[in-house]
């Protein structure tokens, strides 16, 4: 099937542990204007291929973004990840634009949340949660399409989902 309805897609980043599934849940709660989706759901080890970017898995993604788009509403997309890894798929013409909003906390904040939220001790973990979140105060600036941060270290999920709205809102065209 050819989607006959392009719409936005919404894209929800950030590290682990920087409260973006949390985000997201309060966004699905309160959703009208827009479908929420939660990218985990169909991970699966086949999909870990770091060495093409996890291009089967984005590929995937859009398809089904794609396909419940179709009912008129566009979709907000919530996982890690970054523009590079969706903009240069042939699904990125299933849509008319994709707008990226990442969550990201100081690296303290990080760190407390990783090993007193979930109880992580693996320094390994630790340390690519802390980059990931790092890289993206760095350089979201200097992707294309740029990135939007929404910093949580001192928000609560529901302030954060608040603004998050507020950002897709302001975006949303008709």
């Amino acid at each position: 099937m050819t989607p006959t309805r392009k719409k936005q897609l919404f894209l929800i980043s950030g590290a682990s542990c920087v409260g973006k599934s949390t985000l997201c849940e309060e966004l699905f709660r309160k959703e009208t204007a827009y479908i929420v989706l939660e990218s985990d759901l169909i991970w699966r080890e086949v999909y870990d291929t770091p060495e093409d970017n996890y291009r089967a898995f984005r590929q995937v993604w859009m398809r089904i973004c794609s396909n419940v788009s179709q009912i008129g509403l566009p979709v907000v997309l919530c996982g890690c990840a970054i523009p590079e890894q969706f903009e240069a798929l042939p699904e990125r013409s299933l849509f008319t634009e994709t707008h990226y909003l990442a969550a990201v906390c100081s690296d303290a904040e990080m760190r407390r949340r990783i090993c007193e939220g979930r109880g992580v001790t693996d320094e390994k973990w630790i340390r690519s949660s802390l980059d990931f979140n790092r890289w993206l105060r760095e350089n979201a600036g200097q992707t294309n399409p740029k990135i939007t941060l929404l910093d949580t270290t001192s928000l609560t999920p529901q302030q954060a989902a608040v603004l998050a709205d507020r950002w897709i809102m302001e975006r949303l065209k008709p």
